[in-house]
């Protein structure tokens, strides 16, 4: 399968779970009709998120998956989610990231996303407890040649934290927490299970509450980066409150009344996509030629 079929299929998913999101459960002769495919493709694409957990079929279509306030998917689940949203939200949050400043990236999909947009930003210092994250500036250290950190010119400077791996490939436990507590950075971007106006920022798993709590208390200023599909969900473990988010950068799905909550209780809501519109403005006429 070509690069491109692949694309379309992540594009096509995302759109049927959206839907099955949205309306609480789809058939699948609506989603024929609405992606304009056989009756096969949408199968076959039910029979993929469902194997990723993301959504449950059902005789004649799909429903959401409810999930328990426990349930961690694993980053393989999620990271053909949303990738729309997470590559928007990864290009518009990597413009905060200043040269030459420290900064800390937690573990997820959408930092993920992110470190990828980060690695041309020089000079940065960056403490990660998420091992795809740091995969990711490894790589472009050697790819810029030579070996090790800062092979390349102005490449950055990666700590991992260590600690115990989640199904996520976070890194987590009092190894974790005692590397970031001893730590000051200028900025912390931040992914999340759930984001709610009650329960504030949230996880599943208990011992990443716990090392998250400590990136929070560690930083100068809090970059939430977290999809539509985020919000009004709540993990077993709150680890922060709205009131400790300095920025949310998200995407153009959260919903209105969301949005109102956001830019009530938060300094900054940024909306990736809309905000990049709103800095480039509409296209300046051609002169009149005389």
């Amino acid at each position: 399968m070509s690069d491109n079929q692949n694309l379309l299929a992540e594009q096509r998913r995302a759109l049927i779970l959206e839907e099955v999101r949205r309306r609480g459960g789809a058939r699948v002769n609506e989603l024929t009709r609405k992606l304009s495919v056989s009756d096969m493709t949408v199968r076959r694409d039910l029979d993929a998120l469902a194997q990723q957990g993301a959504l449950e079929k059902v005789h004649g279509g799909a429903v959401p998956v409810a999930e328990a306030s426990t349930h961690e998917p694993g980053f393989e689940a999620k990271s053909s989610l949303e990738l729309s949203a997470k590559e928007d939200i990864a290009r518009a949050a990597a413009t905060m990231a200043q040269p030459g400043s420290a900064i800390a990236l937690s573990g997820g999909t959408t930092t993920f996303a992110l470190a990828r947009h980060l690695v041309d930003v020089p000079n940065l210092t960056v403490v990660t407890n998420s091992v795809r994250v740091a995969d990711v500036f490894h790589a472009a250290q050697r790819s810029g040649g030579g070996q090790g950190s800062g092979s390349r010119p102005g490449a950055a400077t990666v700590v991992l934290t260590g600690g115990v791996r989640t199904p996520s490939d976070s890194l987590v436990g009092s190894v974790a927490d005692a590397a970031i507590r001893s730590l000051h950075f200028d900025a912390l971007f931040l992914g999340v299970h759930g984001i709610s106006a009650e329960a504030g920022l949230s996880t599943p798993n208990l011992a990443e509450a716990e090392t998250n709590r400590h990136f929070v208390g560690s930083a100068r200023r809090v970059i939430v980066v977290a999809d539509h599909t985020k919000w009004g969900t709540v993990g077993l473990s709150s680890f922060a409150s709205l009131d400790q988010v300095d920025t949310l950068v998200t995407d153009g799905g959260l919903p209105s009344e969301a949005r109102a909550e956001m830019q009530e209780r938060l300094p900054e809501l940024m909306v990736a996509g809309e905000q990049e519109a709103r800095e480039t403005g509409p296209e300046e006429p051609d002169a009149l030629q005389v």
